[in-house]
């Protein structure tokens, strides 16, 4: 696989908080999608190795959907994790530093899609996490 893309955020939050938006199924289904004409219905997250992580993102317009799914193979609790999906592999990483903490998530790009596209997609997400995040 080719070189890894990585985004990043720095969120107004403690690395407490920002673990639980980003990992509690309840927050996952307010951020999880890259344009406000998408959502995220329904999100499932059995955080430890070997478990699953699910999300179901869809055009609000029910024109298309998928699933995001992937497996935990490294949980670093508060920390980091890294997970699989579809043969390709992902590190998401925090960083605390007070009440802020930086978020970095590395992944293997596809090879659909143009990897500016790929990132352009993930850091949306981001960004929209970060919205949520320091609003609630």
């Amino acid at each position: 696989m080719s070189n890894k893309i990585t985004v990043t955020a720095t969120i107004n939050a403690d690395a407490k908080k920002v673990w639980d938006c980003y990992t509690n199924p309840k927050h996952i289904v307010n951020w999880n999608f890259a344009d406000p004409s998408w959502h995220c219905p329904h999100a499932e997250n059995d955080l430890r190795i070997g478990g699953k992580y699910l999300a179901r993102m869809e055009a609000k317009d029910g024109s298309f959907g998928f699933d995001f799914e992937a497996y935990y193979t490294r949980i670093n609790e508060g920390k980091n994790f890294t997970y699989e999906f579809g043969g390709r592999m992902a590190e998401v990483t925090l960083s605390a530093n007070g009440n802020h903490t930086e978020i970095e998530v590395s992944f293997d790009p596809e090879d659909q899609n143009p990897v500016e596209l790929q990132k352009g997609g993930w850091q949306a997400i981001l960004n929209n996490f970060k919205g949520y995040t320091e609003s609630n």
